[in-house]
Order: structure tokens, then sequence, then C-alpha cells
């Protein structure tokens, strides 16, 4: 089957602004939310072991929509950004109409479309029309060291489509269908920083691919992060993932998409999940007794 675009993931410090952020700025909806005991197999939540939580919002289900996973550490008040993530573009006059309401700073950086930033620094651009039926995020733009290089591991170790190449502009757009979030790579003039906030994309494909992808990357001795491995969420199905790394660092997870498809339905109790934790998380009120700032 068709490999699909799923979601990037966000390490977030503070849960309550970033939840508002997305909910009432962006207007996406809460589609499910998970809370963990201790540290994920596939470093999920980055390289910690204590309790964290996975929320993911979006405009609609995964199975057709790109979302986002905020992953929230309770013992991490704060990530150190650096130039790998460059920001999500997406269509809502509605998010712009919300943001000035609200009294986000906002900013408009070309004409129509508007430059604003979730809590812990993420950019997005906003671009004010109105949304669309379809997904209304159009792409994920990251930053690259070298073009070329990156393009030939998108394009052709992983198979993504070339829709545009801009050799003046250093960018170029890749994505697996047209009706599907686009991936879009940026040259920052030099190496690239992930700072600790380390993003990952995630995609999913057929399961039988993923040892024919981990396989082929063996091969062409590029990174593999966590090799193919069986992820266990309670209560729902596990899913088969195998986590690479591309030529700056870039965190790819491939998913076997007929299991994720079943964990990753909508939960109609994933906003009052997100709600109940949010106010029984007493990790700020800890650390204050203690005298203590939660780790940055």
């Amino acid at each position: 089957g068709c490999r699909r675009a799923l979601h990037f993931v966000f390490k977030v410090g503070d849960r309550p602004r970033s939840a508002r952020f997305y909910r009432e700025l962006l207007g996406m909806s809460v589609l499910r939310h998970e809370e963990f005991e201790e540290g994920c197999k596939a470093s999920c939540n980055g390289p910690y072991d204590g309790k964290w939580s996975k929320t993911m919002v979006g405009y609609g289900p995964e199975d057709n929509h790109f979302v986002a996973e905020l992953t929230y550490n309770y013992g991490i008040g704060e990530y150190r950004l650096g130039n790998d993530f460059l920001g999500i573009t997406l269509v809502s006059s509605q998010a712009v109409s919300n943001a000035k309401k609200m009294g986000w700073p906002i900013r408009e950086v070309t004409t129509g479309v508007f430059e604003t930033e979730a809590p812990g620094g993420y950019k997005f651009y906003l671009e004010d029309k109105e949304q669309l039926k379809k997904d209304p995020v159009l792409k994920v733009t990251l930053g690259v060291s070298n073009l070329q290089k990156s393009v030939n591991y998108w394009s052709n170790l992983l198979e993504m489509k070339i829709y545009e190449k801009d050799e003046e502009k250093q960018r170029a757009l890749l994505g697996y269908a047209d009706n599907q979030c686009k991936l879009e790579l940026k040259a920052v003039g030099g190496a690239v920083d992930h700072g600790t906030a380390f993003g990952r994309i995630a995609f999913s494909c057929a399961k039988e691919e993923l040892p024919k992808i981990e396989a082929l990357m063996k091969k062409e001795n590029q990174k593999i992060l966590t090799p193919l491995v069986s992820l266990d969420t309670p209560g729902k199905a596990t899913v088969q993932v195998v986590i690479l790394a591309d030529p700056d660092g870039h965190e790819i997870c491939f998913v076997g998409d007929e299991a994720f498809r079943d964990l990753s339905k909508v939960d109609p109790k994933g906003a009052k999940l997100l709600d109940d934790a949010m106010a029984s998380d007493n990790s700020d009120e800890w650390f204050a007794a203690q005298n203590m700032k939660k780790a940055a």
C-alpha cells in the first residue's frame, strides 16, 4: 500500500499552554491521549526513563490528516531548540483570527502568510485562507546541511517523489502523494543542530515493508536508531516500528500501517483524559516545594 505521512513529534515543557495553542489557536482537536509510567523502547519521549504522556492533536483522524504528537516528560520544563525544525505550514484563516483575538504574537511574513510560535518556540506558518475541506496541513520544513545529499536520501532510499526543487533558494519539496502533507527540505548554510528538542517525523507503510526498509539501510550503511521493534500501548494495538536517521540526524519513524490504523483510532475520551492528566499533574508544585526547577 501507499506510504502515508502521519505526524510530527514535538517535546513540550508546558503542557497546559501547549494544549491551549493547538486547541484554541490552531483549532485542532485532541485525537487521543496516553500516559506512560516509564520511557519508550523507541525513545518516543526522548532519552528519558520517567513518567511521560503522549497527546495526538489534529484537524481529523490520522487516517487522512497529518497531526502533531505532543510528548511531555513530567520532570522536564523546557527544551533547547536548534535549526533542525523550521516550521509547519497550514491553511486556516480561523487560526489567524484566533491568534489576533487571543493576543498571541503573530506577524505577517509574506502577503497572507502569518508566522506564530507554539509554546517552546516551534514555528507555524498560517495561510490566511479558508480552511480546506481536505487536510489543512500543507508541509513540514526541516533544515539540512547539504540539499542534494538529503534529496538523494529521501527520494532514492525512502522513495519520496520530488515535487519541487529550487537550487537558487536551496529548497526542495517531496512527498508520498499529492493529497498528503509534504516534506520541505531547506539548506541552513551549515551544520544542523537538533538542540535537545529532537523532533521526529512519522510515516506508515505496509508491515512487510519494515524489514525491507531496515535491510536497505544496513546495506547502504545508513543510520538505524531503533531496529525493528514492537511497541505496546496499554489496552490498544501493538505496532511495529523501525526508527532511522537521515544524513543530518533527523529522526524518521516507519510504522506498520495495519496495526497503526487500529492504534490511531480517535478516542472520544481523549480531550477529557488530557484535561484530567493536566489537572492532576502536581509536578510544578513538587519542584517548587523542593526549591528546584524542572530540568531544562
